[in-house]
């Protein structure tokens, strides 16, 4: 059982959701972002995703590649995002990471470079998002043979073939894509995306973390409601960008921003199927 799996059953039976905040590694700066994700977790995340910076990040709206840009001007690359995730390591044996981003650096470092790089610092999970699972074969069996999991995307448009086609790639949990845009864009609706939670949940076993469009408690508990996980990003990427000098300002904010999320969680009534 990987990390990410034991986390997600012991939430489970507790019935509790995950919440798992994104940020963007490297912004404001690679020594602040291990003092972020101790923050995170302190805060009540259950699992962190750590974006590697990419100049194109084509999935991503304005506030997060504003974020790469930065992270990018400070010089992080994927080796130093490792690193990062290796010094985490030091003190935090027990949270999830799980590393998204996009094909291209991983293949500046090398496929193979890269997986065994990230088992050994502890990566427990990659969600690249330019792999569709026809092209699966580029890194997923690697990762696997390391027991790393393979995080993919679905989207409100991913056809039920296609679903059963990425849980035989995926593990430890699919995310969905909650809207049609691009990351901090548009307002959620928690009505259709139940239904398609659910309907996702006809097909495959693996838990549903839902992303995109959550900026607060009120729509964290919306979505909690319909999902395993709730996936937090870009209004977390934007208070640190508000905060570039980084410092016990940007951590009393961000405590600010994500305690009220964990909490608006735990104010769901229990998962069906809990113990």
């Amino acid at each position: 059982m990987s990390r990410i799996d034991g986390v997600l059953t012991d939430l489970r039976k507790q019935g509790r959701r995950a919440l798992i905040p994104y940020i963007t590694a490297g912004d404001p700066d690679k020594a602040e972002t291990l003092a972020i994700m101790h923050t995170l977790v302190e805060s009540g995340a259950d699992i962190i995703e750590l974006g590697v910076p990419f100049s194109d990040p084509m999935a991503d709206g304005p506030v997060i590649q504003r974020a790469c840009e930065r992270a990018l001007a400070k010089g992080c690359s994927l080796r130093d995002v490792l690193d990062i995730v290796a010094r985490f390591r030091e003190t935090d044996r027990t949270t999830p990471v799980v590393l998204m981003g996009y094909l291209n650096p991983i293949e500046a470092m090398g496929g193979d470079a890269f997986v065994e790089r990230a088992a050994e610092v502890g990566v427990d999970g990659v969600l690249v998002v330019d792999l569709p699972p026809e092209e699966a074969d580029l890194l997923i069996p690697a990762l696997k043979a390391r027991n790393l999991d393979a995080v993919f995307l679905l989207s409100p448009t991913t056809t039920d073939e296609r679903i059963r086609l990425i849980s035989q790639h995926c593990s430890g949990y699919v995310y969905y894509v909650s809207l049609k845009g691009v990351t901090g864009s548009a307002t959620i609706d928690t009505e259709s995306v139940g239904a398609r939670v659910d309907h996702i949940h006809a097909i495959t076993a693996l838990p549903v973390g839902v992303g995109f469009g959550i900026r607060d408690a009120k729509t964290a508990r919306a979505v909690g409601a319909v999902s395993d996980a709730v996936i937090v990003g870009s209004v977390i990427v934007d208070c640190i960008g508000h905060h570039p000098e980084g410092g016990a300002e940007l951590h009393r904010a961000l405590k600010g921003l994500v305690q009220p999320l964990r909490e608006g969680l735990d104010e769901l009534p229990a998962l069906e199927g809990a113990n």
